[in-house]
């Protein structure tokens, strides 16, 4: 019989990510389950609808299981639709980790960026709490609850170390849909040469937010040329609509859906929040704000390998899963590893 694997998602990004790694995996069993936790105080905050900008609920939930359905992949929800016992689980977080998973052999795989850590999330960090009581993205790879962490760049596996993620578990492979930026400079998005703003979910995601300031600051950098907004899909887009409108000049565009990458390819400044977004400005040379320090993130950027992220990942899932050996063992050949993923 076919190993199963089971592949956690969360973020339409995620899902994608994860839809490109189980591509190359076709000799194996591959189900998705958006991310979860049975325990019972999440199971109330659900419930409650608490949840409901996170990506453990809410829409979030919705557009990938509508992704999984559109691409006809295999959805086992909390192992509630198959009676499966997994060889392998690929995580897009372990801020999160169900009890059944951590008894399996787990890789975590890096989305993007992680938030600035608060002075609450050192709390959490210190403490030894739950890392999602940061209530932030924080803390994600910064666990090391799971057996091996896929990441970025050199730059992140530095960073993820010293928040206490064991480096030996550490591989850099790169990330999909950050991996091949120069690709987007091929499109047929109509609007060129502006300045291109794109917010971020912090109020929707329990942050405190000074929009109109960082409009204002936006109207101040253009200095006149014209302004494009991309909205996060998870904003509330009303309000948002509505502080734009109200705040910049007549002629600003705003988009609330379209491919991002496109609109970053064809403006001449982009300005951030919290974005990984930064990194597409940052390689393909733009002049780039963020609320993050510009000059770590370009230590942080992801690698650019003309789009094999996904491969690499794949190898390692295949190489781990069939391993047969502990998982110490397995950890001890990683330089090894990293050496004939990167030829």
């Amino acid at each position: 019989m076919k190993k199963k694997i089971l592949f956690i998602i969360g973020s339409t990004n995620q899902t994608i990510q994860m839809h490109k790694i189980a591509s190359h995996l076709q000799e194996y069993d591959c189900y998705f389950s958006q991310i979860y936790d049975k325990a019972p105080h999440i199971q109330l905050a659900i419930k409650a609808g608490l949840l409901e900008k996170t990506i453990i609920s809410g829409s979030f939930k919705q557009r990938s299981e509508e992704y999984l359905k559109e691409n006809s992949l295999k959805n086992d929800y909390a192992g509630s639709f198959y009676d499966n016992k997994y060889d392998l689980a690929v995580l897009c977080t372990d801020l999160i980790i169900p009890n059944e998973l951590r008894k399996i052999k787990t890789i975590f795989v890096q989305e993007g960026m992680t938030d600035m850590l608060t002075k609450w999330g050192r709390i959490v960090k210190a403490l030894g709490l739950p890392p999602y009581m940061a209530l932030d993205t924080s803390l994600n790879g910064s666990s090391n609850r799971c057996d091996v962490y896929c990441v970025a760049s050199q730059g992140y596996k530095n960073y993820f170390s010293g928040m206490g993620t064991e480096e030996s578990k550490l591989i850099v492979t790169g990330i999909p849909n950050f991996d091949n930026v120069k690709e987007y400079l091929n499109n047929d998005f109509p609007v060129k040469h502006y300045v291109m703003v794109a917010t971020s979910d912090i109020r929707e995601c329990f942050g405190i937010d000074n929009r109109k300031k960082f409009i204002a600051d936006a109207v101040s950098i253009a200095k006149g040329r014209q302004l494009l907004f991309k909205l996060h899909p998870n904003e509330s887009v009303k309000r948002a609509i509505k502080e734009i409108r109200d705040n910049t000049p007549e002629d600003t565009m705003i988009y609330t859906n379209g491919n991002a990458n496109h609109m970053i390819a064809n403006c001449d400044e982009l300005i951030t929040q919290y974005s990984t977004l930064a990194y597409v400005g940052i390689v393909l040379g733009k002049k780039v704000h963020s609320y993050f320090e510009v000059e770590q993130l370009k230590r942080l950027v992801p690698e650019q390998n003309d789009g094999t992220s996904a491969k690499n990942i794949a190898w390692i899932c295949r190489n781990f899963v069939e391993y047969k050996g502990t998982k110490k063992e397995f950890l001890n050949g990683v330089s090894k590893i990293t050496k004939e993923v990167a030829a």
